[in-house]
């Protein structure tokens, strides 16, 4: 399986012209019967060994988590305590002290040796092999291992105790060094999902910064949350949006790091929507909130259909198997209800996977004209616009 780097690297090396480049995409579309841009090409998997590898490169970067957890059990004491006799509350302090400092530095070395461990098997597996599955892990792995155990160490530093009137800070500055530590990877080793969790890391930063500034307005922290992560969502949304633009053809590394945007911007949207109507507090959500569900379901549908990514109706999926549901059994079809659900919510996928293109024509009617030609387009190789008014 070739990605389309794969095929710009050849033009690149001269190995292939770009004209047999144009004549294969325009072939795979043919055969295919849909453009390349609408099948939003992204690539896992070259051969069962990069499967082979990212077993073995879980396995590594469990192994230095492990022993960066036995580092730390190593490098803090903590006192004994014979709970057989009387002991005083400085001395239970105590080791509630240690115990913390204890498990914060257990975290953070575990955290930085998983990212010690990830950037030198990126050199080889990223850098020179091109592997997929196992860049994407190894890219997470860093990020991860630097978020977590930048914050694990302020914890620590500060301590367990005192650190949590500052705990929305240590997860800004956390998620402010996962957002340079992205950049860094990125720098080096260009792999698309870099830059998606660069902007999840910059969101953390940035929803952290001020849940802890709003923190003495005794407001609902978690309802908080949720609407700065909808608010971070649209604006990793627009994000994804430019790289797209960049590349309407999606022939690029450009198309690939916009799709991973929009996977990360979907979740950050729909849930918080869906939560603020109730959808996650169980099944009785009512008649209204359920045709709600549907209605918001549909304007994601036509948003996903006009910039031809799909990130949204997936992640909004499960709600609407939850509206669905309800609907079936407030109708009487208790015993079909699962039954029917899943007929319609597979009916519905599956008739726009076969009639993407055209559905999108049409639905493309109702954006102004002069944007057309900045979306991605499938009518790029297959003539479905009107005719430009006079």
């Amino acid at each position: 399986m070739y990605s389309e780097d794969d095929i710009n690297s050849a033009v690149e090396a001269g190995a292939l012209s770009e004209d047999a480049a144009a004549s294969f995409r325009a072939h795979m579309s043919e055969v295919r019967g849909i453009s390349r841009g609408d099948e939003e090409n992204f690539r896992l998997l070259n051969s069962f060994n990069d499967i082979f590898v990212t077993i073995g490169i879980v396995i590594m970067l469990f192994a230095a988590g492990a022993i960066g957890q036995q580092l730390g059990q190593m490098l803090v004491a903590v006192p004994q305590m014979n709970w057989d006799s009387d002991y005083t509350q400085a001395d239970m302090d105590a080791f509630q002290q240690a115990m913390g400092l204890r498990v914060t530095v257990s975290i953070a070395i575990a955290g930085g040796l998983i990212a010690l461990t990830s950037w030198p098997l990126a050199e080889f597996f990223t850098r020179r092999r091109r592997m997929a599955l196992p860049s994407i892990v190894l890219l997470l792995g860093f990020v991860a291992g630097v978020f977590i155990g930048t914050t694990a160490l302020g914890i620590s530093l500060i301590g367990s105790k005192d650190s949590e009137p500052y705990a929305g800070y240590l997860i800004a500055g956390g998620g402010l060094i996962a957002v340079l530590a992205a950049w860094l990877h990125w720098l080096r080793f260009k792999v698309p999902i870099t830059v998606a969790a660069g902007a999840a890391a910059l969101s953390a930063t940035g929803i952290g910064l001020i849940l802890a500034a709003i923190e003495p307005l005794d407001l609902e922290m978690g309802d908080v949350a949720l609407w700065l992560t909808f608010v971070a969502g649209l604006g990793v949304f627009a994000f994804a949006m430019r790289w797209d633009l960049k590349d309407p053809a999606r022939t690029t590394r450009r198309s690939d790091v916009a799709f991973w945007l929009h996977l990360l911007a979907a979740p950050m949207i729909a849930h918080p929507i869906f939560y603020g109507l109730g959808v996650v507090g169980g099944s009785d959500i009512g008649i209204g909130k359920a045709v709600a569900v549907l209605a918001i379901y549909v304007a994601f549908g036509i948003v996903a259909l006009i910039v031809d990514r799909r990130a949204l109706l997936v992640s909004a999926l499960i709600y609407v198997l939850v509206a669905l549901t309800y609907l079936f059994d407030e109708f009487g079809a208790v015993e079909l209800t699962v039954a029917l659900t899943a007929l319609v919510i597979g009916s519905a996928l599956l008739t726009l996977s076969a009639f993407w293109a055209p559905i999108r024509s049409a639905v493309l009617g109702i954006v102004p004209y002069d944007w057309r030609d900045a979306l991605p387009s499938s009518e790029r190789d297959v003539d479905l616009m009107d005719a430009q008014p006079a």
